[in-house]
């Protein structure tokens, strides 16, 4: 995402090791369709619980404000939370947040100013819909509508720069804003971005550029993109004309993920490149979308359960043994350069990694 620089928060790049040994279900073999069975050492409640436990034990990513990393991953713990039933660390999550009503208030992002700060706001959105606590709705409302403040001619906020990191950015605040009030009118905002983004961004093999122009399947940047459509998807009721635009596109995207996908699972630095090197977070973000896809019946189950279970095996491989996951790209900007892409720096615990593993839990877990 844009100009981020994380290498104070990260740890140290370990070997990827195995998943913790798992006393569940220790014959059950790797190969299949089955989302809810698992071997040994992948079952994900186990994962999830350890991954976010440990986001609750972090600091924060910054301590001059809370950026989108730590927003993700807070997010992702909370789901985890949410679906576990965990009431315990339901809590210790939002007892972290309560200093930013107060001693940590610096700490907030400002509103109306860049996509990267704005999607703060889906972070109180989601504590409100566990909490009912109104102080939670009133900061979330704050900055979705801070981000439509003056809306363009088409509509569209002014944080729109085209790059594919927003089709989650952005719309993540407005439909957790539409979650949370059940107003439409966040829900159509969103959906009216993401037609024009689609328009703008998908190629005609389904996956998308970073940027008009920088002409790379940047994994991921790509799934950024394939969270934000799934998102969509499942709010957006059926019959919006957004809608079908954003079915075809999320098809033809996960079409294109077949196909690219690895032996083992997993998806590479650059989609479509063989020397590209596997990567974690754009794997944790195709498993969750494929996942989702066939959950809620998007996607045909014959077809694409064996890849969603593949890619959740792949991912889960990547969690070491102090819950980090390897293998994440560090934070990354636009450049119209392949080696850019090729050599970015391969990065553990970095939370953009830890997010997507904990948004996939979360989809494995959920009952739709």
């Amino acid at each position: 995402m844009a100009g981020t620089a994380l290498a104070s928060a990260q740890v140290p790049l370990q070997e990827k090791s195995a998943p913790p040994a798992s006393p569940a279900a220790p014959h059950v073999p790797l190969g299949g369709s089955s989302l809810t069975e698992w071997p040994a050492g992948y079952d994900p409640k186990q994962l999830g619980t350890a991954l976010a436990a440990h986001f609750q034990s972090t600091s924060h990513l910054r301590p001059t404000r809370i950026i989108y990393p730590e927003v993700c991953a807070w997010y992702g713990a909370l789901e985890v939370a949410r679906v576990t039933g965990n009431k315990e660390l339901i809590a210790a999550l939002q007892a972290r947040f309560e200093p930013l009503f107060t001693t940590e208030n610096a700490l907030l992002p400002p509103r109306g100013q860049h996509v990267d700060f704005s999607m703060f706001g889906s972070l109180p959105f989601e504590l409100y819909i566990l909490t009912s606590d109104k102080r939670y709705l009133d900061l979330g409302l704050s900055y979705a509508d801070a981000q439509w403040a003056s809306p363009d001619a088409q509509g569209l906020t002014p944080e729109t720069r085209y790059w594919v990191d927003d089709m989650f950015m952005i719309t993540i605040v407005q439909v957790q804003a539409y979650r949370a009030t059940q107003d439409a009118k966040y829900l159509n905002r969103a959906a009216k971005e993401m037609v024009s983004y689609l328009d703008k961004l998908q190629q005609p093999n389904g996956l998308f550029f970073h940027a008009p122009d920088v002409p790379y399947y940047w994994g991921r940047g790509n799934g950024w993109f394939a969270v934000g459509m799934t998102e969509m998807l499942r709010e957006l009721p059926k019959g919006t004309p957004e809608r079908a635009r954003i079915e075809q596109g999320y098809h033809t995207m996960m079409a294109s993920l077949l196909r690219y996908q690895a032996g083992d699972g997993s998806w590479r630095q650059l989609i479509d490149r063989e020397d590209a090197w596997p990567e974690s977070s754009g794997t944790g973000m195709f498993a969750y979308a494929l996942i989702s896809g066939v959950r809620h019946g998007w996607l045909d189950a014959a077809q694409y359960a064996p890849a969603a279970r593949k890619a959740w095996l792949a991912l889960a491989g990547y969690i070491d043994q102090d819950s980090n996951v390897t293998s994440v790209c560090e934070g990354t900007n636009k450049l119209n350069d392949l080696d850019y892409y090729l050599l970015r720096k391969r990065r553990t615990g970095d939370f953009h990694g830890q997010s997507p593993a904990m948004w996939t839990v979360a989809a494995l877990l959920r009952e739709a």
